[in-house]
């Protein structure tokens, strides 16, 4: 099982401390970091810093929103990035949510799948060293009626492989069809059809299988001998989820946990957080929602949860855990790497 680490984010991340937390986890031969963007760092600029102070990890945006760049634009940003960190980078996209994109972007949350297709396409072709030509719903190129030009970007043909982070059933089918790799959340191995099935059906669509598509899963790990408290710790978060990260009428993680089986404690949760009410939020959340989701528990219940991921089909897991200091953290990244390693 491979793992990844992210960096960045909502929480205010001290991207300069970070460095050497990037390191030790190089070092420990973590495979991949992912730079996170909300709407505090950006996804793009810590990995430029971070490509000149490692060798080997891979570098990826974890996830770069769509809405804030035009295409032509996170083609460049990729292919420099890419050239930067000598072909370690990878182009985690996705179209975030309506709360963020019109109210921080103030950019129209309409037809997301078909803006995250069109600019696909159009980053396929600057990676080919095509002319910017293309007419779709969302994008034309060049703008009709003025003085632009068809343009190619002044790079190379080079590889440059685009994750997409998806959770809606169209997005993850269309992810299956023509993505280099999955990033996903709100997923659970014990209930993995919830995400797999569509991207699955995606796949044969397109001729390709699941083996094609490079899966990532975020897992929040936990370890420790009271795990009562460790779940405690971690209501808060998926009631944070359940609640916040959308708006009443588009939340993609409630809806996926929906899927998964939890229809009535998603929808109760999320009434509870809209209505002000985030404790209680918090305590509705069920020990299921916790403990499905990720990796909880003792030593010997979090290996065999990392074991649950790899044996339905996860390449690689990116890390989510808490500590208080940069010395304890990197400590818990060390157990857990150790415990993800050499699993059957």
């Amino acid at each position: 099982m491979r793992t990844s680490i992210a960096i960045g984010g909502y929480d205010r991340s001290d991207i300069l401390g970070i460095v050497d937390f990037v390191r030790h986890a190089e070092a420990l031969g973590v495979d991949s970091l992912w730079s996170a963007e909300a709407w505090g760092n950006d996804a793009v600029t810590s990995l430029a810093y971070l490509a000149g102070k490692t060798e080997r990890i891979r570098l990826g945006t974890g996830i770069m929103q769509i809405s804030a760049r035009v295409p032509s634009m996170i083609a460049m940003t990729a292919l420099s990035l890419q050239a930067l960190s000598d072909g370690r980078f990878l182009l985690g996209l996705g179209v975030s949510g309506p709360q963020v994109v019109e109210g921080l972007h103030g950019v129209a949350y309409d037809a997301p799948l078909t803006r995250l297709r069109e600019t696909v396409d159009i980053l396929r072709m600057a990676f080919r060293g095509e002319k910017l030509v293309y007419a779709g719903k969302s994008f034309l190129l060049p703008r009709p009626g003025g003085e632009g030009k068809a343009l190619r970007l002044d790079h190379p043909p080079t590889h440059v492989p685009i994750f997409l982070a998806t959770l809606a059933p169209k997005s993850l089918a269309y992810t299956g069809a023509v993505a280099d790799g999955w990033l996903g959340t709100s997923f659970s191995p014990d209930h993995a059809e919830a995400h797999f099935s569509h991207l699955r059906n995606g796949a044969e669509s397109a001729g390709r299988t699941l083996h094609d598509l490079e899966k990532h899963a975020a897992c929040s790990v936990a370890v420790g001998e009271n795990v009562e408290a460790l779940i405690e710790a971690r209501r808060p978060a998926v009631a944070f989820s359940m609640g916040a990260m959308g708006s009443a009428a588009t939340n993609y993680y409630n809806d996926a946990f929906r899927r998964a089986g939890f229809e009535d404690d998603a929808r109760a949760i999320q009434r509870l957080w809209l209505d002000g009410k985030r404790d209680a939020a918090a305590h509705r959340v069920p020990d299921e929602m916790v403990t499905e989701f990720g990796a909880i528990g003792t030593a010997d219940m979090v290996r065999a949860r990392f074991q649950a991921y790899k044996d339905v089909g996860i390449d690689s897991l990116t890390l989510r855990f808490d500590a208080a200091d940069s010395r304890s953290r990197i400590g818990l990244l060390e157990q857990i790497v150790d415990l993800a390693t050499g699993l059957a």
